[in-house]
């Protein structure tokens, strides 16, 4: 089968690969879409970062090379021994946190905090390939009312919702986002649905702030976040880029007592620790998901929620480093770029 295989910094290749047969507990889908995310991004450029290129990940038995891809549907195709629950033909939703379901923070539920914490397509194979074979517990069943092209904006979806959950938001608060990513724009779009009485985003990107308007979200250039929201400042404000100075610039624009979430991925920060404490702010820190599967499926069936509204292009498999990764980097006006491996569109339902 073809997949796209990191090697190493600015080396994918779309190479055949062999089709692993699911064994005990593992499931196999035919791939109908695969998102392109920032972490994939990262990997690409100066990569590595969470790709294991030493000792194999514990739980996925896997070092690099490796097949990419974390944000992906499709169809079941085999199911290994002991598995129950699913079928194949099923249309699924794949959830690729790994977990190992013994440490502490597995046995109370939060397996987003795993001992051995990682995603399939990032610390195991992934999406980015025609078949790929994952724990079968990483599979949600769709409905027919969920049309796979939802499905496969699950997982970046999965990350803004949990981050809004952490964020404690009330009624009535006035919320921030800066950085008008997949992410961002979905956290967004979630805030409003916890109750925000205000949204302000902010990005330096004017396709992103344009995509952000149609999906009807207040808006704001990067540097004059603070000076929109006005006032006291906001309630809750979403650091959604990932650099030092953008953190700043979220503090700046929580009022007394706020709170900044912290999504974005970076190295060491500074911060006026003085300033931070003075303005009683709280710095959350949010990282991927936890029972958030089920509720998007339900936002899609039963209310109509249109998550894919954020897919700026879907390519073909063979294009993904042309028209994927290096059309990111370039920043060309794209937000959302989704792969399709398959070849028969009669899959894509």
């Amino acid at each position: 089968m073809k997949a796209a295989v990191w090697h190493g910094a600015k080396d994918v290749r779309v190479e055949d690969v062999p089709v692993r047969e699911p064994g005990p507990g593992e499931a196999a889908i035919a791939v109908a879409y695969c998102g392109i995310c920032g972490s994939d991004l990262h990997e690409y450029a100066d990569g590595p970062h969470a790709i294991p290129v030493g000792e194999p990940h514990p739980e996925s038995g896997v070092r690099a090379p490796l097949v990419l891809g974390h944000e992906f549907c499709g169809t079941v195709t085999g199911l290994g021994a002991g598995v129950t629950g699913l079928a194949v033909g099923d249309r699924v939703a794949v959830e690729p946190h790994y977990r190992c379901g013994n440490c502490p923070r597995c046995l109370a539920g939060e397996y987003n905090i795993c001992r051995h914490f990682g995603f399939a397509g990032l610390m195991g194979h992934g999406g980015l390939a025609e078949r790929a074979t994952v724990p079968a517990y990483m599979l949600h069943r769709l409905p027919e009312s969920v049309p796979l092209e939802q499905a496969a904006v699950f997982e970046p979806a999965a990350v803004a919702l949990h981050a809004v959950r952490r964020a404690g938001i009330r009624a009535g608060d006035t919320v921030a986002v800066l950085g008008l990513g997949p992410i961002g724009l979905l956290v967004a779009r979630f805030a409003a649905r916890a109750g925000a009485g205000r949204v302000v985003a902010a990005d330096r990107s004017p396709a992103r702030l344009e995509l952000a308007r149609r999906l009807g979200v207040e808006t704001a250039t990067g540097d004059g976040l603070a000076e929109t929201v006005g006032g006291e400042g906001a309630d809750v404000v979403f650091e959604a880029v990932g650099s030092e100075g953008t953190l700043r610039a979220c503090l700046a624009a929580a009022r007394r007592g706020g709170r900044v979430v912290f999504l974005g991925l970076t190295g060491t920060v500074s911060l006026d620790a003085f300033a931070l404490v003075n303005n009683e702010q709280t710095i959350v820190t949010s990282v991927g998901y936890r029972d958030a599967y089920p509720e998007l499926i339900r936002m899609v069936a039963e209310e109509g929620v249109d998550l894919a509204a954020i897919v700026t292009a879907t390519i073909p498999l063979e294009h993904v480093v042309r028209d994927g990764f290096e059309a990111l980097l370039r920043g060309e006006d794209q937000v959302k770029v989704l792969v399709r491996p398959a070849q028969d569109e009669g899959r894509l339902r």
